[in-house]
């Protein structure tokens, strides 16, 4: 497993942007944020693979978010942009080992990811 630890969250209003930041212990993992909302499921928002060239993104977040990484730094990025209130949730950062194939539908999938986060909170107030 490796070590994963998100910052940046906070309480923004509808329409600015925040970043989210993922530090992780290895750099050759794919990563991923998903969120969770009270009482709902966790949902996938956005992939990169290890090398960066290749990312995938939930319906909701495509043009809005962008998820990118730093590799010198270990460190993954997420963009939000044009937040909306129902942006609020738990965001978690995830490692994936690299053996697994970066493709859909798995890359969105909680279960493929072996290591995660605590959590970061976001707060979107209208």
């Amino acid at each position: 497993q490796v070590q994963v630890v998100e910052s940046g969250g906070g309480l923004v209003q509808a329409g600015n942007s925040l970043r989210l930041s993922c530090a992780v212990s290895r750099r050759t993992y794919s990563m991923a944020w998903f969120r969770q909302a009270p009482g709902k499921e966790r949902e996938f928002v956005a992939a990169i693979a290890w090398s960066g060239d290749n990312t995938y993104y939930g319906d909701s977040v495509k043009g809005r978010f962008t998820i990118s990484r730093d590799n010198a730094k270990n460190t993954v990025y997420l963009q939000m942009t044009s937040l909306k209130p129902e942006d609020t949730a738990v965001y978690y950062c995830a490692a994936r080992s690299p053996q697994a194939p970066f493709e859909r539908p798995r890359v969105g999938v909680a279960s493929e990811y072996d290591s995660w986060g605590q959590g970061t909170q976001v707060t979107v107030s209208a």
